[in-house]
Formats: structure tokens, sequence, C-alpha cells
């Protein structure tokens, strides 16, 4: 039994404009001559069937056969009937942010970034024929590409005439007003803070190119976009996708699974939680504030980040996503000790957001082997607006932070698509410069340096012996 649902949008089928949000299910039923199959809707309805005779031999009186390579073949021939009956009728597959900017004007052109990023387009050669055919998806190809996206545009770039009536309408906005190519979230993060001028701040990236600098999305979870003239191919790290966050330029993006849920796992998972819980409540801060303000009472007369000499996290609860590419990657943690109290939770805290940026060190790493050259690093997202986090990855990068004024930068990046849209700029690179502002710099400790390098040679034998641990329980 199998079930799909219909959806308009977020990288689903779309049967119409105005037909509601439906699920249906392919029930498969293998009989002795045949395989039958019916599509169901939620409502227990019937709306549509298929049947496939399954082949019987009998070698001599009495003795029946049948080959399970046939019954499995008979079970894809009604299933894909069923699907092209599900999946014939859409007359479009969308990600989620070109279905918005369809339903906002119902212009069926792709960005860039979505096709790009999560469709296997190429910006240089279009669509690959060949994969299509290879997982059985040819039909895509025919009709010019129409219902997957034969218009893409770069992010920025203004759609059809603008709202229509009835999008605006719905929005409250007039008609007509420009709606612009979108961009996946995390990108538009990443357009949101990386073009800041930053004049009158010090800072090595003043005066040279935007691929000067790593804006790092942090929140549930991290990815880190680096930008370059031309392609770099990095192992571990996604891309490099031409224009699919700034357009002209090639986007490479690391990325950390779960960081900001990491940080929740390990603190709300401490026997000393609900002890964290109330004294934050009593102080009207949240749980961070708290253990941020505890850390600093018991750090005494050395720096925060000396709390963990002895306590060591490897991050990947949940596997590693840039550079190593192993999803079967586990977590790791060495010098616990048998006592549970809130000094325990807050240095276990701060040891878990060193990993993390240790993690951001080592994506970091990886890119400059490959070719990029990063000075100065631009942090937005939840993460951000913890104090302990972004000084962390500031000492433990050797990098200047820079925060935006807006903490909202994704919205910021989405403004930015607009206002290029509008035509009261240019270029998406004017528009970053002028709506990009910076709203604070955190510059690393250069004097712990040695410190942390020993913390990071540390970090990087955890993982080294977990796979020696790994290899020892697969041997023989």
């Amino acid at each position: 039994m199998m079930g799909e649902q219909t959806r308009e949008g977020g990288g689903t089928t779309m049967p119409g404009r105005d037909q509601e949000p439906r699920s249906y299910y392919v029930g498969v039923d293998v009989g002795t001559g045949s395989v039958r199959a019916a599509l169901v809707d939620q409502r227990g309805i019937l709306l549509a069937f298929a049947d496939q005779p399954i082949n019987q031999w009998e070698p001599q009186f009495n003795h029946h056969e049948q080959s399970s390579e046939d019954i499995w073949a008979a079970c894809c021939v009604v299933t894909k009937n069923m699907r092209e009956t599900c999946w014939d009728k859409a007359g479009h597959f969308f990600d989620l942010p070109d279905f918005l900017s369809w339903k906002a004007t119902g212009v069926s052109a792709r960005s860039l970034c979505s096709l790009v990023c999560k469709w296997t387009y190429s910006a240089e050669k279009g669509w690959d024929d060949s994969f299509w055919k290879m997982i059985g998806l040819e039909d895509f190809v025919a009709d010019n590409y129409s219902k997957i996206g034969n218009q893409v545009l770069p992010p920025g770039a203004s759609l059809g005439h603008g709202l229509t009536p009835e999008a605006a309408k719905d929005l409250g906005l007039p008609a007509g007003i420009a709606v612009a190519a979108s961009l996946i979230d995390a990108h538009a993060g990443g357009l949101g803070v990386i073009g800041a001028d930053v004049r009158g701040y010090g800072l090595a990236c003043e005066g040279q190119p935007v691929t000067s600098r790593l804006a790092v999305i942090c929140g549930t979870s991290s990815c880190h976009m680096g930008i370059s003239k031309d392609p770099i191919f990095v192992p571990g790290v996604w891309g490099p996708y031409f224009s699919a966050m700034v357009p002209g330029f090639w986007l490479n993006e690391g990325g950390q699974s779960v960081t900001g849920k990491l940080i929740d796992h390990m603190v709300q998972g401490h026997a000393a939680f609900p002890e964290l819980q109330a004294k934050a409540t009593a102080r009207c801060q949240s749980v961070y504030a708290y253990l941020n303000s505890h850390l600093d009472l018991i750090k005494k007369a050395r720096p925060v980040g000396f709390l963990t000499v002895d306590l060591h996290v490897w991050p990947d609860f949940h596997g590693n996503r840039s550079p190593l590419a192993d999803l079967t990657l586990k977590g790791m943690v060495t010098g616990l000790k048998l006592s549970q109290d809130l000094d325990d939770l807050a240095i276990l805290y701060l040891a878990t957001v060193q990993a993390i940026a240790f993690g951001t060190r080592l994506i970091i790493e990886a890119m400059e082997a490959a070719g990029h050259s990063f000075s100065t690093l631009f942090l937005c997202g939840g993460l951000s607006k913890n104090p302990l986090f972004v000084q962390m990855h500031a000492d433990i990068t050797g990098m200047p932070v820079v925060l935006s004024q807006e903490v909202e930068s994704v919205l910021v990046g989405a403004a930015i698509l607009g206002a290029c849209a509008s035509g009261d700029f240019a270029s998406v690179q004017e528009a970053m410069a002028r709506m990009s502002k910076v709203g604070k710099v955190v510059l690393p400790r250069l004097e712990d340096k040695r410190y942390y390098d020993k913390k990071y040679q540390v970090f990087l034998k955890l993982v080294e012996h977990q796979k020696e641990y790994a290899a020892i329980m697969k041997g023989d």
C-alpha cells in the first residue's frame, strides 16, 4: 500500500489552481493470476483501476511455478498506470518558492536558485534528458519541459506583470506590484548579509571582492555560503551552482545538520535542566542567556572557553553533511564526570557550541583547500543572537564575525529581490550594498589561538577514532 499527497506547491503535483489539497493512496493486490492496483482518495472512493496478468508455468502435472521477478514487474506496471492517472493530469511541478511566485503572478517561470540547487538543472546546459530517462521520468522532457519549467530566471528578475488582481486582493496590496524570482530561504539569508557595506570597521574584507566573505545562516541547522567568480569543486560541499544566490557568481554551500537542535538536545536532556529552567524563569531570561551568565560566574580568572579543557564534543549526532558527507557518523562526548549539577550543564553546553564552531572551521578549511579564500564571517539566523555562539565562531575560526543590523536577514534578502525586481536598483549587487547594514563586529581573541588549535586537534581525533571503532566492529 502506498500513499501520495497532492498539494499545490512544495515540490509536489498541482492538478489545478482551485483544487483543495487532497491525499491519494495506491492499493496493490497480488493474486494468483494477476496483480491489481487501485487509486483511492481520502474518502475511500476508487478513482482508477489497473491489472496485469502474472505468468504461470506447469513444468509437470500438478506442479505450478511463478516468477517473483515477474510478479514485481507486474506490480511496477500497475503502479505506474496509477501514477500516469494522479501524475499525467498534473499541470506543473513546483518547488515551494516557485509555486508562491506562480500564485502571485500567474507566471510559471522557475527561479534559477531552486532548479540549480534542487532540481539538477545546469545554468549552462539546461535540463539533462538522460537523467530523467534514467530514473523513469522521461515524461518530464515532453513539451519542452513544460511541467518542470522551460523559462528559468535569475533571482531578483521581475515576473510577468507583477501581482495579479486576484493575488493582490488576497494579499491586500495593489495589483501590478513587482514580484521577483525567488530564492531558497537560506540563500536569501546569505544575500541579506554578504553584501553589507563594511567601510569604517577596519575589516580585512573592506575593499576586497565579495568572494572573501563567508555567510553562515545558523538556526535549527547551519548553511555556509561562499561565492566565487569561477566554479570551485569542494569535496563534501554542495555546488558549484551558477547564479544560485548572487547573480554572476558561483555558489558553494556547506552545511551542518541540526546545530540549533543539537544545543537544545544537550541542554534539555541534562539532569540539571529543570533547575536551569526555574532559575532562568525567575530572572525573566532565556535558558541560554542564563547559561551564558552562569559561565561568566564560574570561569574564574581564565577566559570562558578554557572551561572545556577536559571536555570535548563531536557534534554529528545526526550524521555529517559537510565536508565529510557521512550520514553514518554519530555524536561523541569525552570527559564526562559523575556529577550532574548546573555547572556541568553549562560546561557541556559550552563544549557543544564550541564543537559546532569547530565544524565550521573544518568546512572553511575544506573550501579554502579547494580554492576559496575567506577573511570574514557574516552570521545571521537564530543562533547569531547568542553572544557565546558568535564569540566562539570568531575565536575558533580566527576570523572577525559581522552581524547584521537587522537580525532577520532572510527577510532582508527577500526584500532585496523585490527591490531589484521593482527597478529601484540596477542590480542585485547594488541592492545588497545599499540594503544590508552592519550591526556589530565581533573580533576573535587571538591570544587564545593556541588553546583552540589544540582543541581542534582533539576534535579531528574524535572522528578519526570513531571511524576506527566502526572498522573494528565490522571486522572479522
